[in-house]
């Protein structure tokens, strides 16, 4: 059975991600390039995306055009900052086109409007796009539910130096899996920073830690330590390929959904597994 193309654009196209996302649908044989949105004054702005990374010319401009990017995309592919991404994701709704987000540093406001706007078109939000790092999230509910108060639970995040946000989105996801998989909300027992006389380390707090140097694309660690032994359950990112393969995962699986607020687990059937 033959496949439609649909019409991906990629907000961001010219940073880190965004261009092995754009990369990653020019390779796509079931995907198109509609387009490939930019802030104004990019120095890009004009230019053959393709040209841009080296590929060829592929006939998309890069563009500030929000509304002519989006009226001529099935989905857009949007990792840029918070600000960036409700401002795309109230165009995807008024437009009524799918929309997939891994943007990260989202507060709690923007999170609710988020939540309140994504359920009126058709979106994907995750921290983080990888498919190890979604199984990892599995593997983490299994591990805090059978190990439990009897095992202290740290979490990790080691990124490059130009990363402006931390913890990450996707340590926070981590810790916030271990927190609800043991019946506590995470703002009332993570932990960020220890220094001085902290005192013994309190029974049920999840330490989220963060270090960033070099060129280091990902690495996440979840340290289950209890008597006599510890589990280190670790997701190293090699490239930012991973990342952009999921992200083309998820906008071919949203584009034909119904209307919702979707995620990576849902992309990849992993909460049908979980039943």
């Amino acid at each position: 059975m033959e496949h439609r193309k649909v019409k991906a654009s990629v907000a961001g196209a010219m940073g880190r991600m965004g261009q092995r996302i754009v990369s990653a649908v020019l390779d796509n044989p079931y995907l198109v390039l509609a387009g490939a949105l930019e802030i104004p004054g990019h120095g890009a702005m004009g230019k053959d995306v393709g040209l841009v990374l080296g590929r060829g010319e592929v006939g998309v401009k890069v563009s500030a055009d929000l509304q002519g990017v989006m009226e001529k995309s099935d989905v857009l592919i949007d990792f840029t900052n918070p600000e960036a991404s409700l401002t795309h994701l109230r165009k995807a709704v008024e437009l009524k086109k799918a929309i997939v987000i891994g943007t990260t540093g989202f507060n709690r406001e923007q999170i609710m409007e988020i939540q309140e706007r994504a359920p009126s078109t058709r979106c994907v939000l995750s921290p983080n796009m990888s498919v190890g790092v979604n199984v990892v999230l599995v593997l983490l509910e299994v591990a805090s539910k059978v190990l439990g108060e009897d095992y202290d639970m740290e979490v990790l995040e080691v990124h490059h130096k130009h990363k402006v946000d931390a913890p990450s989105g996707t340590a926070l996801k981590m810790a916030e899996v271990l927190a609800s998989s043991t019946g506590k909300r995470l703002e009332e027992v993570a932990v960020f920073a220890r220094r001085g006389q902290v005192g013994p380390r309190k029974m049920g707090e999840i330490g989220i830690q963060s270090l960033r140097a070099g060129d280091i694309v990902g690495e996440h660690t979840v340290l289950f330590a209890g008597v006599g032994e510890r589990i280190e359950i670790v997701h190293r990112a090699h490239s930012r390929d991973n990342f952009a393969m999921g992200a083309v995962r998820a906008a071919l699986w949203v584009v034909d959904k119904p209307p919702g607020l979707y995620d990576m687990r849902d992309v990849l059937g992993l909460r049908e597994m979980r039943k």
